[in-house]
């Protein structure tokens, strides 16, 4: 597709042709994997109007369209959920989380999730929401301002960034596990299926009477795949990427919204300690793979100048 695409930064009619036929394509696919939803035409429209819009818009959506693979990719895992593949890990990890990182409550052992379910306040959980609606906008924006920034950066930061995405798709399959939410409502009992929940985010979305949280979360791809927390991924990478920019006091408000995420992953009940710590490490094991290849492996940093080619 980027050959394709990329050479027909200049519109003619071939690249009409294949714009199309690709969009086509992905609207019936996605029929058929996972239903059809009004998401669909949304992302098919905007990429067909930045295309056909200038020259920059066209530029701007291709280079985009890392991230789109991403979301595809993302949204596909629904036709094929991790449990039908292994054992989905439900009380061993809870219980590894309370052993190592259990707290002494009111004469009980707690996980860390199920101490701050009960000691949460309302100032809390409006900062936890504010955290974790940066998940998504924070790299996307950054994405953006390094597009017009810095081209070539902006193709590691994207590349890196959908890399770790990649290596946690890898871990969710391998390893399927329930979020501490899922003890909460359901216990130790596998259930297929089972949607999703805004555990306690809901108290964000009811505070503000909005269906914000309500409405991410009931369309998530499988709610066995906890860990890695890719929430806490994205962050990382966007911090790494911010020092390497030296973008200064910016950095500071990257760090911020990092370890409000950290925190809200834990405190909303939807991540374990351990599934953040999986989710550094993710991260972290990324930006190394990414750093070897660009700098040890010539095709692949041949591959990377010539999509920047296409985009500058």
């Amino acid at each position: 597709m980027t050959d394709a695409v990329g050479d027909a930064v200049k519109i003619n009619v071939r690249s009409v042709i294949i714009v199309l036929a690709i969009s086509l394509f992905y609207v019936l696919l996605s029929t058929l994997l996972v239903g059809f939803k009004t998401d669909q035409l949304v992302l098919v429209g905007i990429f067909n109007a930045a295309f056909f819009l200038s020259p920059i818009s066209r530029k701007f959506i291709i280079g985009f369209a890392i991230f789109i693979v991403y979301w595809i990719i993302f949204d596909y895992m629904k036709a094929f959920p991790n449990y039908n593949y292994n054992t989905v890990h439900i009380a061993d990890l809870y219980n590894l989380e309370k052993h190592i990182f259990g707290i002494h409550f009111n004469g009980k052992l707690l996980t860390p999730n199920e101490y701050w379910r009960v000691n949460g306040n309302t100032v809390i959980d409006i900062a936890a929401g504010i955290f974790y609606l940066c998940w998504i906008p924070v790299p996307l924006a950054f994405a953006a301002f390094l597009f017009f920034k810095n081209r070539k950066q902006f193709l590691y930061f994207s590349l890196t960034f959908v890399l770790i995405n990649f290596i946690g798709f890898v871990v969710y399959y391998l390893y399927p596990a329930a979020p501490p939410w899922y003890v909460e409502y359901h216990g130790f009992a596998f259930h297929a299926k089972t949607p999703g929940n805004t555990a306690g985010l809901v108290k964000f979305d009811n505070y503000f009477h909005a269906g914000i949280f309500k409405s991410i979360y009931s369309k998530g791809s499988n709610v066995f795949a906890a860990m890695p927390s890719l929430h806490s991924s994205y962050p990382v990478v966007v911090l790494y990427y911010g020092i390497k920019n030296r973008l200064g006091l910016i950095n500071i408000f990257f760090a911020i919204v990092m370890l409000g995420i950290w925190f809200t992953a834990v405190y909303a009940s939807h991540h374990y300690i351990l599934d953040v710590l999986a989710g550094i490490t993710s991260a972290i094991v990324g930006v190394a793979i990414f750093n070897t290849l660009i700098t040890r492996v010539k095709f692949f940093r041949e591959f990377v100048d010539r999509y920047e080619k296409k985009i500058r």
